[in-house]
Order: structure tokens, then sequence, then C-alpha cells
């Protein structure tokens, strides 16, 4: 009889640490799981590796003059001045002075030069607004710099020429004189000014375009752009026609 007490103990205890072990093994499970679906549905962390967002960047580039800038104005331009509600005072043939200033009627002096017409605009209503409420005012040029383009170098007239409507590199040579034999038609630079510090020269072969036919490559002038044609290598020394009672002969620049 106590043997059979003793064998009924042991087979609850085994039991009963059977089904603790198999309590905890499933707790690891579900803990695991869960683990793993944590850490699925988290954000991928950031790769190391990967390349920073820089916001300098923009800022940083270059920036290079529009295909159609506004005009600035400048020492010496013209303009009038009116408004619409307040015409006593009205101002015709306002002119820029030396130092960039204006003066205006009631205000005094103004510095415009290297305005645009709409900044123009905006800095006399800001003037004005000091003592008129709100003023709508209009400006009109009457003399300014027109448009212009420079040819410099080995062309028949170098100078400063009007820039009217699409003017293209051949056509500045051929307005300026065309080559003279000393110049190297493959090599005309074009210098374009890029920002107030900064200019911009790119070489073209135009002896290359006008042999093939083909002016696809030749570019517009902007305003403000000069046009150089260098010497070639051999105008230094030009041979003269001989004379009856002379032999050819060289003379060197």
């Amino acid at each position: 009889m106590k043997n059979r007490q003793q064998n009924f103990w042991m087979l609850a205890a085994m039991l009963t640490f059977l089904a603790l072990a198999s309590a905890s093994s499933l707790a690891q499970d579900a803990s695991a799981a869960s683990a793993a679906d944590t850490a699925s549905s988290a954000p991928a962390p950031a790769t190391s590796g990967a390349p920073a967002a820089k916001t300098g960047d923009a800022a940083s580039e270059p920036k290079f003059h529009d295909r159609y800038p506004r005009y600035t104005l400048r020492p010496g331009d013209v303009f009038d001045i009116n408004f619409e509600l307040s015409p006593e005072f009205n101002q015709q043939a306002v002119s820029i002075q030396p130092d960039g200033y204006i003066t205006l009627r009631g205000v005094g002096d103004v510095h415009v030069a290297g305005e645009t017409v709409p900044e123009l605009n905006a800095t006399i209503r800001t003037a004005y607004g000091k003592i008129l409420n709100d003023p709508l005012i209009s400006i009109m040029l009457k003399d300014f710099e027109k448009p212009y383009f420079i040819a410099d170098g080995q062309v028949g007239r170098p100078g400063k020429y009007d820039l009217r409507g699409d003017t293209t590199l051949t056509q500045a040579v051929a307005m300026s004189g065309g080559f003279l034999e000393s110049s190297k038609h493959s090599q005309v630079v074009l210098f374009r000014r890029v920002d107030d510090k900064w200019t911009s020269g790119q070489t073209f072969d135009v002896k290359k375009m006008e042999n093939s036919k083909n002016l696809n490559e030749d570019p517009v002038l902007h305003p403000g752009d000069m046009v150089f044609v260098p010497k070639n290598r051999f105008s230094k020394v030009k041979f003269l026609i001989p004379s009856a009672s002379m032999g050819t002969f060289a003379k060197t620049y």
C-alpha cells in the first residue's frame, strides 16, 4: 500500500513537470513571433553609406543670365514718372545721375542704378508711400543704352554695334567688316558675361561651319557679348609685290 502511494505521487510530480515545461516552451515561441512581427513592421534604418542630402547645393550652383534678361538701369538713362491719382508729382525726363541717384519731387534722392523697371517702380512707390496712400505710378523709359555687341581683333571694322533682333556669331563678323587675311577663322572666341564678376569664353570654328555649309552651331548673341577674332601664326610676315627694280622681300610687323 505504501509503495502504491509513493508511485502515485511520483507520477503526479512527473506530469506536473511536463505540463510546466510545455507551457514555458509555448510562451517562448509566442514571444519570438511577436518580436519578429515588430521587427518586420519597423522602418528600415538609414544606410550609413548612403549620401546625405545637401541643403546648400542649390544655393552653391552658379547662376547664369537668363535667355531674355530684363534691362537694368544705369547712369545717363532717362525716364518719365506719371502718378494716376496725384498728377502734381509727375516728373518728365528724370535722369539717373553718375552716382546712380535720381531726385524725386517731394521725396529727395533715391538710388536706382542697377534696378529693372519693375524694381524701379517698387522703389519709387516705397519712397512716396511716406507721403501718399498706396500711390499708383507708371514709368516709361525715354533714353537708355540700346542692346549692343562688340567685335574686336582681326575684323574689318572693330567696334561697338547695335544688337537688333537675333544676330548670330557669323552675322556679327560680317557686320563688322568680315575676316582679315590675318584672322584665324577656326578659333573665334565669344565672350559672355556670366555675372558681375565672371565672364565665360567659348571658341567656335567658323571656318569649319562655313566649309560644311552647316550653321547649326552658330550661336545667337546676347546683349553685351564680345566677338574676338585672333591673329593666325602666319600674320607676322607679309610678302609684298616686287617692283621692277627690286626683288620680292618680306616685311615683318
